[in-house]
């Protein structure tokens, strides 16, 4: 039988590891957008000397699987202590918030840069051939009339990679970050009822999804009104 009494006492615990979820979720999330879109913008030309490390990129953080980037930044790069703190880079590695930030923020640009780049080159090119007609440079087509438009085409995309980057952070807790799912491994230890203590982690992890997609789906109609015209 499902305790419920141990449900309310094991919910204000796991709750307190939301901050340290939406915090590496939200910082990922805005640093790997800004890189994604670089990256996008950056695959636009042709030089294969461009195009070709960031697809290496691309492959290798999207044909990997997130837990083994995690272990290779946190665990394999601690291999090179000495380079490392030569260079100044040994604070950033040494501390698990910030490895999992970084490996967090790489594997999402990787995707993302997958959807803003679809999204950039699905702008029909008539509207950017009637903007240089009309004398708008490269750069204002871009910021005017070419963003604007893929950004609203990416929305529903970019809100699932919204959605597995929180799911994502779970995996923070295997390099001892106490997010709701580090909260939930310890309460396990604690307890040995694993039943109980993962349906209360996974409905944190739901209700924070599904508020989510409704604030995307709002900023989606707000975005597209015309879509909802009568």
């Amino acid at each position: 039988m499902i305790d419920f009494a141990f449900f309310l006492e094991i919910i204000p615990k796991l709750l307190s590891g939301v901050p340290l979820t939406l915090q590496l979720a939200g910082t990922s999330i805005l640093c790997g957008f800004v890189l994604a879109l670089a990256l996008a913008l950056a695959q636009q030309g042709q030089s294969p000397l461009v195009n070709w490390p960031i697809r290496s990129f691309v492959a290798v953080f999207r044909g990997t699987p997130l837990l083994v980037q995690i272990f290779l930044i946190y665990y394999g790069l601690g291999q090179f202590r000495p380079s490392l703190q030569a260079l100044g880079l040994w604070w950033l590695f040494r501390e698990p918030y910030w490895c999992a930030i970084l490996t967090l923020t790489l594997n999402t640009a990787a995707y993302g840069s997958e959807i803003l780049r679809g999204a950039i080159r699905n702008v029909p090119r008539g509207l950017v051939e009637a903007s240089s007609a009309l004398g708008m440079s490269r750069l204002l087509t871009l910021r005017l009339v070419v963003l604007p438009l893929a950004l609203r085409q990416a929305i529903p995309a970019y809100g699932n990679e919204i959605i597995l980057m929180v799911k994502g952070t779970s995996l923070a807790s295997i390099i001892t970050l106490m997010e709701v799912t580090g909260i939930a491994q310890g309460l396990i230890s604690q307890s040995y009822r694993a039943i109980e203590v993962f349906i209360a982690a996974g409905a944190i992890y739901l209700v924070l999804n599904f508020i989510i997609v409704r604030a995307l789906t709002m900023l989606e109609v707000k975005l597209t009104p015309y879509r909802n015209r009568s």
